[in-house]
């Protein structure tokens, strides 16, 4: 038995395929599982492109310190206000990946070249079955706008799940008896 079991149900994050439609905004306030908190020296700026090229919307903010920002529930972002020499010169090697479907991979990378040309790597497929692409943001986060895309039980990527013991809900056994054991 595997120690990995279908619980999409908790996820915000639709099905794959040509068609998954994104949840609409969430507007609820939770305790957030987890966040990425980004100085920058121009909230404005910043604000303005994680909007307009990412997707982001205002939840809140507290004027001239912090702008708490979301797309889906559980992808949320805190912009806080730094001194220039907080904020890197260039983006690191790490990222931080959200969540979205096939059809805003293109959107995304067009809103974002238009506000920044530069700001865009790919898009690119994946061994792990996602198709992605990384943004550069204006306070030079590295972000990963990540899309599954639909399962193809024939696929290189399927075998490559399937090796490390990731398969599909019903292909080694019934997804709901093997959550009956971890609920």
């Amino acid at each position: 038995m595997s120690d990995y079991y279908n619980a999409f149900e908790i996820s915000p994050v639709p099905a794959p395929g040509p068609d998954a439609v994104p949840p609409e905004p969430f507007h609820g306030i939770y305790g957030m599982p987890a966040f990425a908190t980004i100085p920058t020296n121009d909230l404005a700026a910043s604000v303005d492109f994680w909007v307009r090229g990412l997707g982001f919307f205002e939840l809140f903010s507290i004027p001239g310190t912090l702008v708490h920002l979301r797309r889906w529930a559980f992808q949320d972002v805190l912009l806080v206000a730094a001194e220039k020499e907080s904020v890197p010169e260039q983006a690191p090697a790490m990222g931080f990946s959200f969540a979205c479907v096939l059809g805003q991979i293109d959107s995304v990378i067009e809103d974002c070249r238009a506000l920044r040309p530069d700001s865009v790597d790919g898009p690119r497929d994946t061994p792990w079955n996602t198709r992605d692409v990384t943004v550069i943001t204006p306070e030079n986060a590295r972000i990963v706008l990540t899309a599954a895309k639909p399962f193809d039980p024939a696929s290189q990527e399927a075998r490559n799940l399937e090796a490390i013991g990731i398969t599909p809900p019903d292909s080694a056994h019934d997804a709901n008896d093997d959550n009956k054991e971890h609920a």
